[in-house]
């Protein structure tokens, strides 16, 4: 994942960790609700973080945990109770605090007293401010260089700190508190089998210099918060969905909620919205992260792809910087809005170290082009388009060799550049890890896609000889690709080509994401589906990483033998692109399973124990939950299992549903498709579509791949077709 290197990885928040997240603001606290400097605890906003410590007590006594819920992926309720100064178990005095974060946090924190006698309480909250850097905080290296100031001033206090011209400061208030520079502190009288109750909240001043922002103001709308409001709108663009399964409807209810969260705005454009990765480290734009979950979630709001493509394309490398690895044409890695540069990876707030942004980015246009959006703004990308196929053609294949590959161009950048980037990440069957330059299966995939993608939309556009040059390429590519990648006496592909150009013949999980863009030659599919579902590959909750036979394999490691739920959903529905629809099934069903022990939440990966030896799914101990890939993989399976693709410009909506019976039926509304609002209703392989743009015709059956048509433009020289106007 992300900006990931396991050399450097995050501490464990502890167990029963809670974060919460609302755009770029995340909080991550115990069970109780304090928060820890010893942990990678915290309130961080725009990448600092703003509240290093939070400790509330009750006459003198932190908080014993009972219970902690999110609510809503921007509002948890904690529960404690007071021990007893007298050491027996049942104390009278429980504490609820409800946390809701945006720009800051605000708490309002109840003491309950179920005595009949009355109890005397002091109240007092500790805060600590240490405007660490996210990525100090994730890798405990905090460097503690502020001059920090404290200011008591009636019920607030206020923290600043200075660092040569960078100023930083947070308000906490708290009405009709004693604020001293320490801490806010409450002296009062519970009444028996009564409450009292109290607001706290700190926000960061403005430019974290003037006076604070008041973000957390009640709207009138019936005690609404911004965070609400702006939920509500989510809400209103995209599908409803009534599911037979409860269980599986609720988790895409949650899907819908953590994606509505995980939503960040571009400064520079702040009516571009594009997906975060993930929280808690990873609340910035990713190329391969944002793209593929935006990509997933097309069905849902096509709009937070396209705000992907755009911004990512605005990004786009323009020269050669060896630091942070940017080349002419190279989509970014990661980009963050507001860090001390010196922290990020390459040293600067963009890095471009990823091998496979590139070729996704095109191919995921490709597809995102086929759901409507205007053609002037599809043709204004176009440039940008050609120039990522310049950049895959000039510096991703720089031996010239027909193949994409990586090296890391200076020893801060990752040394691993695919999605499985920690450092460990490519092994051969015997454990030996594989020597750079790395050609990746899946790397190559993506670019056979690309060219694919691109033949059409040139073909499409009457431009027949740069669709033959492209429709040529990716020809060729893969005949290549079956021949180098393909190891006969094992029966499934090489997971990369190392420097020597050996095959790196480990049995991973990347050769079921090249089903998904049709690299696959025909006759070799059935041995990959049938690879990925064995018992060394499938764990029972979903497919592992790397086979439990191989030599590097660890079912607790980030990459080596753990389940990634976003890589078993294109898996999924790959393996239905070459028609093995009970493999998907039973995937998507194991992810939905698992899914029930986190609340309908899936996390970004868990370990890959087998599920005879563990009967439910063990959690990987730093991943990140709500995750943008991970939120949108059960919109992924659904979408996969309706077989639902639109392609607005020939004018078509494809269903071919295989829902397993046990989902019961499907009745979705409110589905966004070109200017329109659809229903669509699925009982066993029936699909009926209501409410259709006009010049839009439903197909039942399967949508013709970009590929395909390429192919098929090529044989028939057909006429070219203008898209309907």
């Amino acid at each position: 994942m992300a900006g990931w290197n396991a050399d450097t990885a995050a501490g464990s928040p502890g167990p029963g960790a809670v974060t919460l997240v609302e755009g770029a603001c995340f909080c991550i606290s115990s069970a109780n609700g304090d928060i820890h400097p010893d942990y990678p605890h915290g309130v961080f906003y725009e990448d600092t973080r703003i509240l290093s410590g939070w400790h509330l007590t009750v006459n003198g006594a932190p908080l014993e945990p009972l219970a902690a819920k999110t609510k809503e992926p921007y509002r948890g309720l904690f529960a404690g109770r007071v021990p007893r100064p007298d050491g027996h178990a049942d104390s009278p005095l429980i504490v609820e605090r409800l946390r809701e974060v945006g720009a800051g946090i605000v708490e309002q924190i109840t003491v309950r007293n179920y005595a009949p006698v009355p109890a005397e309480c002091v109240v007092s909250l500790k805060v600590d401010a240490d405007f660490a850097d996210l990525f100090e905080v994730k890798e405990a290296r905090i460097q503690g260089r502020w001059n920090e100031s404290r200011q008591a001033d009636g019920d607030a206090l206020t923290i600043r700190a200075v660092w040569q011209d960078i100023r930083k400061g947070v308000v906490v208030s708290a009405s009709r508190a004693d604020a001293t520079p320490e801490a806010l502190t409450y002296r009062t009288v519970v009444p028996p089998h009564g409450q009292w109750s109290a607001t706290v909240s700190a926000v960061p001043t403005a430019d974290m210099s003037g006076p604070a922002a008041q973000p957390f103001v009640r709207s009138d709308a019936g005690g609404l918060s911004p965070r609400d409001l702006r939920r509500q709108e989510w809400v209103s663009k995209i599908p409803v969905l009534r599911m037979g399964n409860r269980s599986i409807e609720r988790t895409l209810r949650r899907s819908y909620d953590d994606l509505g969260a995980l939503r960040i705005e571009d400064p520079d454009h702040p009516d571009r919205i594009v997906v975060a990765a993930g929280a808690p480290w990873f609340m910035a734009l990713f190329g391969r992260d944002s793209l593929w979950a935006s990509l997933m979630a097309l069905p849902v709001d096509p709009s937070l792809a396209f705000g992907t493509i755009q911004t990512l394309a605005d990004r786009q490398g323009s020269v050669v910087d060896e630091m942070s690895e940017e080349e002419p044409g190279k989509i970014l890695h990661e980009v963050r809005l507001d860090v001390s540069s010196g922290l990020a990876l390459g040293g600067k707030s963009a890095y471009y170290g990823s091998i496979d942004a590139t070729p996704l980015f095109v191919a995921l246009f490709g597809e995102v082009s086929r759901w409507g959006f205007a053609p002037e703004t599809i043709s204004s990308l176009l440039p940008h388009v050609d120039r990522a196929l310049d950049w895959i053609r000039d510096y991703g294949d720089k031996d010239g060799d027909g193949f994409v590959e990586y090296q890391r161009l200076n020893d801060q950048g990752l040394i691993n550049q695919g999605w499985k980037d920690s450092w460990d990440g490519i092994n051969f069957a015997d454990g030996r890890m594989a020597e750079p330059p790395i050609a990746l299966c899946e790397v190559q995939a993506y670019v056979y896609s690309a060219y694919m993608a691109r033949s059409w939309i040139a073909y499409d556009a009457g431009d027949m000889a740069l669709a033959a040059e492209y429709r040529e390429r990716g020809g060729q590519l893969k005949k290549q690709f079956n021949e180098q990648f393909w190891l006969p006496d094992r029966g499934y592909y090489a997971i990369a080509l190392d420097g020597r150009k050996k095959p790196v013949d480990a049995c991973a999980s990347n050769m079921g994401q090249c089903l998904l863009f049709g690299i696959i030659d025909e006759d070799k599919a059935p041995l990959v589906a049938e690879r990925l579902m064995s018992p060394e590959m499938f764990s029972g909750w979903g497919v592992r990483t790397l086979a439990s036979d191989m030599g590097a394999y660890n079912p607790a490691s980030y990459h080596n033998g753990s389940v990634w739920p976003h890589d078993n959903a294109i898996i999924a529905a790959g393996l239905l692109r070459y028609g093995f629809a009970e493999e998907a099934q039973r995937i998507s069903t194991a992810l939905f399973e698992a899914a029930e022990y986190s609340e309908g939440r899936l996390p970004e990966l868990f370990c890959g124990f087998s599920r005879e030896h563990f009967d439910e799914p063990v959690p990987y101990p730093t991943a990140c939950s709500p995750q943008a890939w991970a939120a949108a993989t059960p919109i992924q399976l659904v979408k996969s299992l309706m077989g639902y693709y639109a392609d607005v410009a020939r004018g078509g909506l494809w269903l071919d549903p295989v829902l397993p019976e046990s989902y019961g039926d499907l009745h979705i509304t409110n589905a966004p498709m070109a200017n329109s609002r659809i229903t669509i209703d699925i009982s066993g392989s029936v699909a009926t579509v209501q409410g259709l743009p006009e010049g839009m015709l439903f197909h039942h059956g399967i949508r013709p791949w970009a590929s395909d048509l390429a192919e098929k433009a090529n044989q028939t020289g057909d006429q070219h077709r203008p898209a309907p106007g």
